[in-house]
């Protein structure tokens, strides 16, 4: 596994910011497929492996960058399926993502803290 430098995100987690708050601004929320579909449109490759996607999800969660909570179960019944885990880039994430795309660790908000 790479090893993190402190206050820094992979690049997998820059992706998964940029790609959460444009599926956010037009549906308010995303779930994890729908992410990994998206990461798969924006670079031409394969989805991403669901359990590599799934812990950076739980580690940015923890770490605050994302908020979640589990979607409404009579919509998810009524839909057919399970329950979906619906994420938000909160405004840690947001923060974080502009330090990371602007190349200053040193500014980066206290979210990556946990990545240190």
């Amino acid at each position: 596994m790479a090893r993190r430098r402190p206050g820094t995100l992979f690049p997998l987690e820059i992706e998964i910011l940029e790609c959460g708050i444009a599926l956010q601004s037009s549906d308010g929320d995303f779930y994890g497929f729908a992410l990994a579909k998206a990461l798969a449109g924006r670079n031409g490759e394969g989805l991403t492996a669901h359990g590599t996607l799934y812990k950076a999800l739980a580690r940015m969660t923890d770490a605050g960058l994302l908020d979640a909570s589990w979607e409404d179960a009579a919509l998810a019944e009524a839909a057919g399926r399970p329950r979906r885990r619906l994420y938000t880039v909160s405004g840690e994430g947001i923060r974080a993502h502009q330090a990371a795309t602007a190349g200053t660790p040193a500014a980066s908000p206290s979210g990556l803290a946990a990545f240190a």
